[in-house]
C-alpha cells in the first residue's frame, strides 16, 4: 500500500519488521523527535509520542516519564556516544531498533552542514547485539537488508549486496 510512496525500503522493511512484533494497541515512545517514520506508525494506527529533542546521552527524563509499552528506535543509536545508558533506562518491556551497520567500504556517515547529524557509532551486528544483552534486552527477532543505490562504481555495486540496516525486536530481562 504505502511502497510507492515511501522514500526508500528502509521505510518498507522497518513497517512490515514493526507490525510483525508489535499490535497497534501497544502505546510506543519512539527515541527522537517527530520524523517521517513516526508519522507513518502513526497512519498505521500506532499511538506513538517521540522524545523532545533532549541529548539521550544526558537527559533521560523523556525516557522516564513514559508509560508506553514499547519503546522504538530507529537509526538513532549511532549517533549517542553512550547509547548504553539510555537503554538501560527505557522502561517499557518491548524495544524495536534498527542501525545502519558499519560498512568496511565506506567511511562512518558524518554530516558537513549539520554538527548533530553524524555516527558516532556504526556496528557490526555482533556489536549491537553485545550492547542490547549488557544493558537487560534479550534479542527475539531480527533482520538486514541491503541499501542499493543507483551509481555507477565499486561502493554503489558493494552497496547491492553488503546488508546496509540490521533491525531488532527484543524485549527486556526480567530480574
Amino acid at each position: 500500500m504505502y511502497e510507492k510512496t515511501f522514500p526508500n525500503k528502509r521505510f518498507q522493511h522497518t513497517l512490515s519488521f514493526l507490525q510483525k512484533h508489535i499490535r497497534t494497541n501497544e502505546t510506543i515512545l519512539d527515541l527522537g523527535v517527530e520524523n517521517p517514520f513516526s508519522k507513518i506508525m502513526t497512519e498505521q494506527g500506532y499511538s506513538v509520542e517521540n522524545t523532545k529533542g533532549e541529548d539521550l546521552d544526558l537527559n533521560f527524563d523523556s525516557v522516564l516519564t513514559s508509560n508506553a509499552t514499547v519503546a522504538t528506535a530507529f537509526e538513532i543509536f549511532e549517533h549517542l556516544i553512550a547509547p548504553f545508558n539510555v537503554l538501560k533506562e527505557i522502561k517499557a518491556d518491548k524495544l524495536v531498533a534498527s542501525i545502519p551497520l558499519k560498512l568496511w567500504f565506506s567511511p562512518a556517515y558524518r554530516s558537513k552542514t549539520d554538527p548533530w547529524d553524524r555516527h558516532y557509532h556504526e556496528f557490526e551486528d555482533w556489536q549491537f547485539d553485545w550492547l542490547l544483552e549488557k544493558s537487560g534486552w534479550e534479542i527475539k527477532d531480527r533482520a538486514k537488508w541491503t541499501n542499493p543505490v543507483k551509481k555507477i562504481g565499486i561502493r554503489p555495486l558493494l552497496r547491492s549486496f553488503t546488508p546496509r540496516y540490521y533491525i531488532v525486536y527484543a524485549e527486556k530481562i526480567s530480574k
